[in-house]
């Protein structure tokens, strides 16, 4: 073999050894393990952010029974000598009033089912209808104070908050506007001679969302001894009217009383 061939050959077989070589890093390049991934599925990052936010419990409303898990102080509770011996008792309250055209018809409702009711006065209509305190208790029901003129009692002054609580309707049992309390609140009511009553089925009928809404939240919600909240002021009551007639036939029926509460 020549010289000159032999170095062709020699310089060919260099030159195949190089590129070999070349494909074999690029080779093993493309089969190596990709690194773990901080993204999620589909290449989206991650999140932080839990696929379900948790929502908060309501705060009851109720006055507490054992039907709904919050126990009564039985010291002065105005419901217990109603309810004693397990008795399947309901008791109604009205708000707002006393009204010249709504109250006397819920105590014509009242009477037609032999049921008594308690009503939570503020001093402002009971002063301007003072003839419809007399008409209540006559017909066996009873009266709470449900202040002087409706404030929201945790977002005014001391001063204003005793003088709505003090020098409200007479009574032993005392609603506060809204539901709406605190330790304050409490201590007052407490100081003036009084319990707090709030409520354990609200039906609404303040909103006259309609008197089959308002019958279908009352018979939903009504357990023994739970109380009731229902308007005879504030406003147009004609559907509440109509549902406590057609509440008190159908809860009747299934053996249920209609007790005033110890006011």
């Amino acid at each position: 073999m020549s010289r000159k061939l032999a170095a062709v050959i020699g310089t060919g077989v260099a030159a195949a050894l190089v590129v070999g070589s070349l494909i074999a890093l690029a080779l093993g390049h493309t089969n190596q393990p990709k690194p773990a991934s901080a993204s999620g599925p589909n290449g989206a990052p991650p999140s932080s952010v839990p696929s379900e936010t948790p929502t908060p419990t309501p705060t009851p409303t109720n006055s507490g029974s054992p039907e709904t898990g919050k126990p009564r102080t039985p010291a002065g509770d105005p419901t217990l000598a109603a309810s004693a011996g397990n008795k399947k008792v309901l008791f109604f309250s009205f708000d707002d009033g006393p009204d010249p055209v709504w109250t006397p018809k819920i105590l014509q409702v009242l009477a037609k089912y032999g049921a008594h009711a308690t009503f939570f006065q503020l001093g402002t209509m009971q002063a301007a209808h003072p003839g419809l305190r007399e008409q209540i208790l006559a017909a066996g029901n009873t009266i709470g104070s449900h202040s002087i003129s409706h404030p929201q009692l945790t977002a005014i002054t001391p001063q204003k908050r005793h003088h709505e609580i003090f020098d409200g309707p007479v009574s032993k049992c005392f609603r506060p506007p809204y539901g709406a309390s605190n330790p304050k609140v409490r201590a007052d009511i407490k100081a003036a001679g009084m319990v707090q009553v709030l409520w354990d089925v609200d039906p609404r009928d303040w909103a006259r969302p309609g008197t089959q809404a308002i019958v279908n939240n009352i018979l939903a919600h009504a357990r023994r001894r739970n109380i009731i909240l229902m308007h005879d002021g504030g406003g147009e009551r004609a559907q509440t009217v109509a549902a406590l007639d057609k509440a008190l036939r159908i809860l009747k029926g299934q053996g249920y009383t209609f007790a005033a509460m110890a006011c």
